[in-house]
This record gives structure tokens, C-alpha cells and sequence, in this order.
């Protein structure tokens, strides 16, 4: 059994560290308050191609897959989480299905964009009400000759503030006999009229990641723009988040890892009772409770990107890797706070932000209990 990396992503991983720790860090507390990136930093990021990193070359991305595109989302995310996401859902959520489910005149037309980050993409799945029950939405498209009349609202879309292409799934067919077959996917652009900005949300972590409300009245979208086919968007909405959750486990093991410099680093300074708190038992233990479930983490979610890359079947392993990397992060950074003390408290110190952060990575793109099912299913299925 192999379990490094070759030597490719091993210098794609040095390469995207180095950038992180000089372009992404130094500014992941400011934007934290500030609550947006800046155009600079994009800049940045699609300078390095990093909103290309599954694009195939002849549409102008790197062409790499599940792997590459996870050691991106850890390296960045250990600098900060909210870049972190704006790449994964960028690329998990908008691009792999239009690699996917896209026609060739799609593809021409919207993977050149997005992998040079002239284009951000994002989805538009969530309703209010319908967030894991994903059949419940009541956004509706009708087809009429000039195209499909969309109305409705969407809300939760990961990058819907500086998003120019969102992926719409709609319903089409509420007649259906199937409940999977009433929904169907939309390539949207930004300026489609009728398509609204609503919203931002003010949220507790991953503050420089939009999270926005999209209103759609009478937005007409050309029916070219169907992704795929018609009352096929359920199982293409899966599809995206069995992939999605292989980008947030990778986020969470960024943060997880983030949790884990900062704490070692002050334990080996902060002095009490004459000596480095980190020569104390009961430092130790937490410290080493974090490197554990690090290392699982990382186990998981390599193990899963590598089954979607060598076209396995990836959807447990990737619910496996998604609920064990983000509950990992959430357990690193209470050690994390609590070896800081009350300065773990403060924003003078990393470690509140990274708490806040590590939190979302158990609810969105399926909460930890989706994944239970999702995996309790496949037990299940196994014995039958």
C-alpha cells in the first residue's frame, strides 16, 4: 500500500503552502472582520490557477482531479477558511458538474471563465424551506418558447456575492410520478435579468465567504441552458455533493491542522509555574488527541478523493471523510481555546476565529446526521 503523494501533488502542495502562508494568512484576521475577500487576493488565486485545478487543459484549467483539488482547499484553508471555501465551492459545486453533466457548447462557453477566475461559480440549491429535503423547493421553471420562466428564491448560495455563474436547480416537473424526476438544472449567468441579489448573511465563521440570498422573478433562462437532462437534477444535485463533501472535509482538515500549529506554538511559549505549558500532562494529552484525529482525517479524505479520481465508488467515503474531518476540526479548536486559556477568548489570537470557522463544516453540504444516514444506508445495504 502507497499512501504518499507523488510527486506532482507533492509539488503542487508546496507550492499552494508557500503561497498560503505568504498571500492568504497575513490577511485571514482582517477579512474575518471586514467580511468579504478582496479582488486582490482572487486575483491572486487565479493567478496560481486555482480555480482551474479540474478544468481538463483544453478548456485552459490544470487538469488535475479529486486530489489536486483537495490539497488546494487543505493548504489554503489552514490560512484561511473562507478562501478556503470560495475555492471548493467554486469548483465542487459549479464546475465538476458542468465537466460532468455539460454539453460541449457549455463547456466552450463557461469552463474557459471559470478556470482563469474571470467567472466565479456557485450553486443554487437551498430554500427556506427545503434544505436537506431538497424535494421540498418550490422555485419553479416553466418552459415557454423564449425559455424556461424561472421564479422563486434560493438562499445559503456559498459565493452567490461575487458568483457570476450559478448552477440553478429548479423545479420543472411537479407532476411527476417520481419525486426524484421533478427537478432539473439551470446554467445561469449573473446578469440574466430577473436574477436579484438578496441578502448577504451575517454569519458566525468563514465571514469572508459570501452567503447569499438569490430572488429570481421572471428570469427567463435560454432553454440551451438546461444542464443535462430535464428532471434529472436530483440525482445531479447528489452527484455535486458527494464530490462537495470531499472540498469540506479537506477545509475542515485545514482548519483541524490550523488548531494545531497555534496551540503547539503557544504551548511551547506561554510559561507557567516556570516551565512551558506544554510540559504539562494534560497539554500533552490534548495535544495529541489533535494530532490523532488529524491523521485520520487526512486518511479518510485522501482515501476518498483518490476512489473519485480512479472512478470508484466514492459517495460513503466521502459522507465518511466529511463528517469525521469536520468533527475533528470542531474538537481541535475547543483544545485549542482551551490550551490558550482566556486569550483563546480574544481575537488578538487565531484560535476564536478558528473556532467559529470549524463549526460549519458539520452543517453545510450535509449535516453530520445526512451523513450518518448516508453511510448507515450503505451498511446496511451491504448485509442485504
Amino acid at each position: 500500500m502507497d499512501f504518499q503523494l507523488d510527486e506532482d501533488h507533492l509539488m503542487l502542495q508546496q507550492e499552494v503552502r508557500t503561497f498560503a502562508e505568504n498571500e492568504v494568512a497575513p490577511g485571514a484576521a482582517q477579512r474575518d472582520l471586514d467580511g468579504c475577500t478582496s479582488e486582490e487576493l482572487r486575483a491572486k488565486l487565479a493567478e496560481m490557477g486555482l480555480f482551474g485545478i479540474t478544468i481538463p487543459t483544453e478548456y485552459g484549467g490544470a487538469g488535475m482531479g479529486c486530489v489536486a483539488s483537495s490539497i488546494v482547499v487543505e493548504e489554503i484553508s489552514r490560512a484561511c477558511a473562507g478562501t478556503g471555501v470560495l475555492i471548493s465551492a467554486h469548483n465542487s459545486l459549479c464546475v465538476e458538474p458542468i465537466i460532468h453533466f455539460g454539453d460541449e457548447e457549455q463547456k466552450q462557453q463557461y469552463l474557459p471563465k471559470l478556470a482563469s477566475g474571470e467567472w466565479i461559480g456557485c450553486l443554487s440549491l437551498t430554500e427556506a424551506g427545503s434544505g436537506s429535503d431538497m424535494g421540498a423547493a418550490v422555485c419553479r421553471a416553466v418552459e415557454e418558447d423564449d425559455g424556461w420562466h424561472v421564479e422563486g428564491s434560493k438562499i445559503f448560495v456559498t459565493n452567490g456575492g461575487e458568483a457570476k455563474l450559478t448552477l440553478l436547480l429548479t423545479m420543472t416537473d411537479a407532476d411527476a410520478a417520481k419525486k426524484s424526476r421533478r427537478l432539473s438544472c439551470f446554467v445561469v449567468e449573473r446578469d440574466t435579468p430577473g436574477l436579484r441579489l438578496g441578502k448577504l448573511e451575517k454569519k458566525l465563521g468563514i465571514r469572508c465567504s459570501s452567503t447569499a440570498e438569490y430572488a429570481y422573478e421572471d428570469c427567463v433562462v435560454p432553454k440551451q441552458n438546461l444542464l443535462g437532462v430535464r428532471g434529472r437534477g436530483t440525482s445531479q444535485a447528489l452527484w455535486t455533493l458527494d464530490g462537495g463533501r470531499i472540498g469540506i472535509a479537506a477545509q475542515a482538515l485545514g482548519i483541524a491542522r490550523a488548531c494545531l500549529d497555534e496551540a503547539a506554538r503557544y504551548a511551547n511559549t506561554r510559561v507557567q509555574f516556570d516551565q512551558p505549558i506544554g510540559h504539562f500532562q494534560a497539554i500533552q494529552t490534548k495535544l495529541a488527541d489533535m494530532h490523532v484525529l488529524i491523521d485520520i482525517s487526512r486518511e479518510l479524505l485522501y482515501r476518498a478523493a483518490w476512489l473519485k479520481d480512479s472512478g470508484g465508488d466514492y459517495s460513503t467515503a466521502g459522507a465518511m471523510a466529511k463528517i469525521f474531518a469536520s468533527e475533528a476540526a470542531s474538537k481541535c479548536a475547543n483544545h485549542a481555546v482551551q490550551i490558550f486559556g482566556g486569550y483563546g477568548y480574544c481575537q488578538d489570537y487565531p484560535v476564536e476565529r478558528l473556532l467559529r470557522d470549524a463549526k460549519i463544516t458539520e452543517i453545510y453540504e450535509g449535516t453530520s446526521e445526512i451523513q450518518r444516514i448516508v453511510i448507515a444506508r450503505d451498511v446496511l445495504a451491504a448485509m442485504d
